[in-house]
């Protein structure tokens, strides 16, 4: 029987990574997003998940084997997040259930898990690192559990298995994602060059000097696709990053030197993207139009609020992937090539100069 997958946010970064892998080896794949892509062995489908009875029609032939939940929506407040994202994830397993086809659902979370949300992240009494995933949820709410718990509810009912996955800074190619530090970074050193403004880290001493590790767009794929199908890793919840590590003092000088310019001397003190790029929607209108580029809107491609909270982070973060090698899944992914590799794709896509 031929495995059908639904990637529910599958325009983004990790559900475009994860319908390109299933699709090349042989998966049946359908691609739910509000704008889904145009993806090659792909059928994409458009609906709000939000809208529970234009989601149940827009899946009503839709009978999945596997369901990978990549996608997440922005609030005001985690009241908000919590809300809004437990109903979006509650709305695609009721759509489905009808179906009675799912055998495995996979939710994406992130290191969030263990280091709480936006309005409290890093802050209070944090686990120590390198996290492990058998250090249980903080005492703050956090929307990822909630989505975890309407998982986990609705796998008791209707009997599928479920996997969670736990990345850290994901880099992959997608335009106008929410989180989305790669493409972020690229349009900041491209500004760099061109503009001749020096090449500053935005974050904090800590994380400058700290030991860190990123989760590669298409490491988090095979890992999706690896917890979906290997009965030993049923519903159970996974650290995923590339598993090497780095400190940013050294990554800095490495992008740097990709974009052909000089990494600016760290002083120790943040200089936020969201300060530093507040006013660069011109510079990149004009830099757009001498270079040819296909995205003369700025505002289309970074997300310095997002970079500016993971590298201003006042503590350590490292992430143990022990259980994953364990259980076999042994890929790897150097993190300054999944940087360059965003780059080049951002190039050959006529999005950075």
């Amino acid at each position: 029987m031929t495995n059908q997958a639904l990637v529910v946010g599958s325009s983004g970064i990790v559900g475009s990574a994860v319908s390109r892998l299933l699709a090349d080896e042989g998966w049946a794949v359908a691609g739910l997003a509000r704008r889904p892509n145009q993806e090659s062995g792909v059928t994409p489908i458009s609906a709000d998940l939000l809208d529970p009875k234009a989601l149940a029609s827009a899946l009503a032939e839709v009978s999945p084997t596997h369901i990978f939940l990549t996608t997440w929506a922005r609030q005001a407040s985690e009241a908000e997040n919590i809300r809004v994202n437990a109903q979006m994830v509650r709305n695609v397993l009721e759509a489905v259930r009808a179906s009675g086809s799912v055998r495995h659902v996979a939710l994406v979370t992130g290191l969030k898990h263990y280091l709480g949300p936006f309005e409290a992240y890093g802050k209070g009494s944090l686990p120590q690192t390198p996290f492990r995933e058998e250090q249980g949820r903080l005492d703050v709410e956090n929307f990822y559990y909630a989505q975890e718990d309407e998982v986990f509810a609705a796998a008791d009912r209707d009997g599928f298995t479920w996997s969670v996955h736990r990345p850290h800074t994901i880099t992959g190619m997608a335009v106008g994602n929410a989180m989305n530090m790669a493409t972020t970074l690229a349009v900041y050193a491209s500004i760099c060059r061109f503009t001749g403004r020096p090449f500053r880290f935005p974050g904090s001493e800590v994380q400058w000097n700290s030991l860190t590790d990123m989760t590669d767009a298409g490491q988090l794929a095979r890992h999706l696709r690896w917890a979906s199908t290997t009965p030993a890793a049923a519903n159970q919840a996974f650290n995923i990053v590339n598993g090497d590590v780095f400190r940013w003092k050294w990554m800095w000088s490495r992008i740097a030197q990709w974009f052909g310019i000089e990494a600016a001397p760290f002083d120790g003190q943040p200089a936020p993207l969201e300060r530093q790029m507040a006013n660069d929607a011109e510079v990149w209108a004009e830099l757009s139009r001498q270079s040819g580029l296909a995205e003369a809107d700025i505002g289309k491609l970074i997300s310095p609020w997002h970079t500016d909270a993971d590298l201003g982070r006042p503590i350590e973060v490292v992430t143990d992937m022990s259980k994953s090698r364990t259980l076999g899944f042994t890929d790897y992914q150097a993190s300054d090539e999944a940087f360059f590799e965003v780059f080049e794709k951002l190039r050959a896509n006529k999005l950075i100069p």
